[in-house]
């Protein structure tokens, strides 16, 4: 019989359970595939937070209220000029009537809007090449010395809650990662002990023939790695097929906001790998939870 870092097939027959007995595999397939949707939504929300604060932290609209349709045109007109020639202003689009009109649809109708029938403001959109408060004040300034009474509204202010809120949902699945790593810990944990007692006249017969506790340790750290490796390539194929579904529907809804939330080839990568990390913390946990137990023994 060998003790060494691959065991024979005499060895594993003093094995535990069997990658598809025992509830051991299919509860790490279960905390796998939460996990993986947990990291999925994590990763997600990140690249949703990245695209929105790139988006908008440049961005400025300006309204231009006058209840004198020639005189909002002519302002509007006015500091369109003035901040197309501004330093750091990398697009400058007036919205026209009509345009704003299919804004203002879905709240008032499908009639035909004018100016004599309702005051609507001029609509202007400007992209800054960055979206440092300097770059900021600096457009304003130009909008407030031509249009004084123009209303200014940053995007990345009033998007704040919203960019608040897909943040603390990133630190929450964060949270359910580790929380979900730490459960199957205490898993391998207590299949690892519940194998020590099943085994244990077994494992006398091993110290008497000279086996030591790392070796006695490599037997079922092997077989508790291969059972949390097939558990967690389980999970992971469901949380996989789970995620495309999603995906789809998402693709199908048309939301630029929804879209947004997206998975990069980097973050596929990283949930690939959770499986054969899982594999390692169970690896870890077996061998430390052997050891303590066998030294308890002697």
């Amino acid at each position: 019989m060998s003790f060494g870092w691959a065991p024979s097939v005499a060895d594993r027959r003093l094995l535990p359970e069997g990658r598809f007995a025992g509830p051991m595999p299919w509860v790490i397939a279960i905390m796998m595939f939460l996990t993986a949707l947990a990291a999925a939504a994590g990763l997600g929300l990140s690249a949703a937070a990245r695209g929105l604060g790139d988006d908008l932290a440049g961005r400025l609209t300006i309204q231009i209220v006058d209840a004198n349709p020639d005189t909002r045109k002519a302002r509007a007109e006015a500091v369109e000029r003035a901040l197309a020639d501004a330093p750091g202003v990398v697009a400058v689009k007036r919205f026209t009537d009509r345009e704003i009109a299919g804004l203002l649809e879905p709240w008032l109708g499908g009639e035909e809007l004018s100016g004599q029938d309702l005051p609507i403001p001029a609509l202007i959109d400007v992209s800054l090449a960055d979206g440092s408060i300097a770059r900021i004040r600096a457009a304003e300034q130009v909008v407030r010395a031509v249009a004084p009474a123009a209303r200014i509204d940053r995007h990345a202010r009033w998007l704040a809650p919203l960019a608040g809120l897909i943040a603390s949902l990133k630190w929450l699945s964060a949270v359910l990662v580790i929380l979900m790593a730490a459960a199957t810990a205490c898993a391998v944990v207590l299949a690892a002990r519940a194998a020590l007692n099943t085994h244990r006249a077994t494992i006398d017969v091993l110290h008497l023939m000279g086996a030591n506790d790392v070796q006695i340790a490599r037997l079922f750290q092997r077989r508790i790695a291969l059972d949390a490796l097939f558990g967690g390539l389980v999970g992971l194929l469901s949380a996989v097929a789970v995620l495309l579904l999603l995906g789809s529907r998402i693709a199908a809804i048309g939301s630029e906001l929804l879209g947004s939330v997206g998975l990069s080839w980097g973050d596929w990568a990283i949930i690939v790998s959770l499986p054969f990390a899982g594999a390692l913390l169970a690896t870890l946990a077996a061998r430390i939870t052997v050891l303590k137990t066998l030294r308890k023994m002697l």
